[in-house]
């Protein structure tokens, strides 16, 4: 996608330092722009856990691009193989719900315990990382490609020129991925094809990724959005102002139970109650087929009380950050909750529309069939 005009994925090798891998600082986003240079694995978890990167898909290639960096490192190291361990110990304990994080360290694991000469094995883990990136950016065009019928067949039922009114919830665009995002695609191939949109942007408290990142991609494809607060889509919903929900998941079972940003159930519940369908827009890695109950196997990331006691604005010249909650009060920050398979309309997955159902998914996805089904 764009910035400014210039194409951009979210991640990519340094054009001149093989010891170098380059991303966006996306807490700094949309005020400013800053490439960020990854040169060990410890800067690759840093990024992950304080969130420079997020999203489930940019999450796993940031992991497979420090793994290829711990390769890089562990040439230099009297112990190697204790650094490459230390190395995907440290990266997988960076977030816990986002399952393309450990799906990536797994491919990154065999690798390493190949038993390949140092240098052999860091290209190859270089390889791989590109590998990975490039299978997102492909699988996310394909969840366009499949969900672009649904916006078509809605705007053909509207008077001309009349806007499809879409609904979307914290930031599963492409810099939550490597390019297009997963419930943004649709969006973007549909405004390609001049079909008219009109996107109503969750604020997404507490970090506002929904105001801050999703708004700005939208804006930088010159695609019709307001923000709004979190509360407000039922009250959308109920006027008959949105016509399509769609978000992504950084967790889904195999029986179609999704972990998203957290108030993706309440949109799911006000979905439900105003008939409008609700989507989730995902790549096949971010499905855990071990996982059968998502309330009660999906773990929830709690995260740092600040981001809620805090709000962070652009004051014309730099970042301030304000409290916005009285001292000594106490903030629960759960970062994601679980939308059960009952109020989920469907899923657009790389290889088309499915039921949120073990069997709807593994129609799609029927070599999965024989994976175990225990946490």
């Amino acid at each position: 996608m764009h910035l400014h005009g210039t194409y951009y994925r979210t991640i990519w090798p340094h054009p001149e330092d093989p010891g170098c891998v380059c991303t966006f600082d996306q807490r700094r986003l949309p005020f400013e722009l800053v490439v960020e240079e990854l040169r060990s694995y410890r800067d690759a978890a840093a990024a992950i856990r304080e969130m420079h990167v997020r999203g489930a898909p940019l999450i796993g290639s940031t992991a497979a691009y420090g793994m290829y960096l711990a390769g890089l490192e562990a040439r230099r190291e009297k112990d190697p193989e204790k650094l490459l361990e230390n190395a995907l110990q440290e990266l997988a304990a960076t977030r816990p719900t986002a399952v393309d994080l450990f799906h990536a360290l797994d491919r990154c694991r065999n690798v390493v315990e190949a038993g390949l000469p140092l240098p052999v094995m860091a290209e190859q883990l270089r390889e791989l990382a590109g590998q990975i990136a490039d299978e997102s950016a492909d699988i996310c065009r394909r969840i366009g490609e499949h969900g672009l019928p649904l916006i078509r067949a809605i705007a053909a039922r509207k008077p001309a020129g009349e806007p499809v009114r879409i609904l979307t919830h914290c930031n599963a665009g492409w810099l939550a991925c490597i390019d297009y995002g997963t419930a943004t695609a649709p969006m973007y191939l549909a405004h390609q094809h001049g079909i008219p949109l009109h996107v109503w942007v969750d604020e997404t408290r507490p970090r506002n990724q929904g105001a801050r990142l999703t708004a700005f991609e939208l804006g930088q494809e010159g695609i019709s959005h307001q923000v709004i607060t979190d509360n407000a889509g039922g009250h959308l919903m109920q006027h008959g102002l949105v016509d399509l929900v769609i978000v992504g998941t950084d967790r889904t079972t195999r029986r179609g139970d999704v972990a998203n940003k957290i108030g993706t159930y309440l949109k799911a519940l006000a979905a439900r109650d105003n008939d409008i369908p609700f989507y989730v827009a995902l790549p096949s890695s971010t499905i855990d087929w071990r996982l059968t109950d998502g309330l009660a196997d999906i773990p929830i990331e709690e995260r740092s009380e600040d981001e809620v006691h805090y709000i962070e604005g652009w004051t014309g010249s730099e970042l301030h950050r304000v409290r916005v909650s009285p001292q000594g009060s106490r903030a629960a920050n759960y970062g994601f909750d679980v939308t059960p398979a009952r109020l989920v309309t469907g899923l657009i997955t790389e290889r088309g529309l499915c039921p949120p159902s073990e069997e709807g998914l593994l129609g799609l996805f029927p070599e999965k069939a024989q994976q175990t089904s225990t946490p």
